[in-house]
């Protein structure tokens, strides 16, 4: 690094860390543009719809008419259904009751790593973004972004039916992190199990209040659809400015090329470094959307000007 170069703060576990770095670069947050996590371009900004349910406030949260409309979104029983705080809550709770760890490495990092015991999978796959065949089997799933890329809720009863458990987050599908929504999926008695793992009031009454109008305003085909285009469209930006990319069904793309998150950072674009996936030299960038691209491909234009003046 030369004394020119900005810092860019080393990237964290799970990408999502715009604001350390925008204090870092002296940049203001909104402006950063966070292509390290990966959320729905497509959705409608969720201030709406929760600013309809402010009252909620003033209440402690109780989770009934929530689980009904995401099980009936899901297509089961309300007494299969888990809310959580977030995915991330979803996968503590069943890994704790169940253990066990994932299929193959790399995947995604807050799976268990035990080496025996029920076996892992996210779906799309986190890193590759691949979609598991219909012969592929495991016992638990994580469909975190498995509505973003096929259009439908869930895999099925027919998966879960042979698994133990899958997991959700509502987070990706709707583009609101700091409403921290997931679910866990299983068989009554499992469910119970992990349920009694759970502190009290895990969600809060604003997020429960808002998520069934986030449910019935959902529009998986449409989406997904449109971030296929969306996808296809990202890989002609990278490709025409000679990036090697490698994309699949998941709602981002991956790119073999040391450094670029410290070359984009200070032109206001955070993408993800895959290092702690197993993969050092590897960037992950989420799909945004058509501006998103545009604001890409300007600092991809000013990074390689930067890089030619250097040289």
């Amino acid at each position: 690094m030369t004394p020119s170069t900005p810092f860019v703060p080393p990237a964290g576990a799970h990408g999502g860390d715009a604001p350390a770095v925008a204090r870092a670069l002296g940049l203001d947050p909104g402006a950063l543009l966070d292509l390290s996590q990966n959320l729905n371009p497509l959705a409608p900004h969720p201030r709406q719809i929760v600013g309809r349910h402010l009252d909620a406030l003033g209440r402690y949260p109780d989770p009934e008419v929530a689980t009904r409309e995401l099980a009936a979104a899901l297509g089961t029983d309300p007494d299969r259904v888990l809310l959580t705080n977030g995915g991330s809550e979803a996968i503590q709770l069943v890994a704790a009751e169940l253990g066990g760890g994932v299929r193959s490495e790399p995947d995604f990092g807050l799976h268990p790593r035990a080496p025996h015991g029920p076996r892992w999978r996210s779906d799309p796959h986190s890193p590759t973004g691949r979609l598991a065949g219909p012969d592929e089997h495991v016992d638990v799933w994580d469909e975190a972004f498995y509505a973003l890329a096929t259009g439908r809720w869930s895999s099925g009863p027919t998966r879960t039916s042979a698994s133990v458990a899958t997991v959700g987050s509502l987070t990706k599908t709707f583009a609101c992190p700091g409403l921290r929504l997931g679910y866990a999926l299983a068989d009554p008695d499992l469910l119970h199990r992990v349920r009694a793992r759970q502190p009290h009031w895990p969600v809060s009454t604003l997020a429960l209040a808002a998520l069934p109008d986030l449910l019935a305003g959902a529009d998986l085909p449409r989406w997904a659809a449109g971030i296929r285009e969306l996808r296809a469209a990202l890989v002609r930006t990278l490709t025409e400015h000679g990036l090697a990319v490698e994309a699949a069904d998941a709602p981002w793309v991956l790119v073999a090329e040391p450094g670029l998150r410290e070359r984009l950072a200070p032109h206001g674009v955070l993408v993800r470094d895959c290092t702690s996936f197993g993969m050092p030299g590897v960037t992950r960038i989420a799909v945004p959307d058509t501006e998103g691209i545009s604001r890409l491909a300007r600092a991809l234009d000013r990074s390689g000007e930067g890089s030619r003046s250097a040289g």
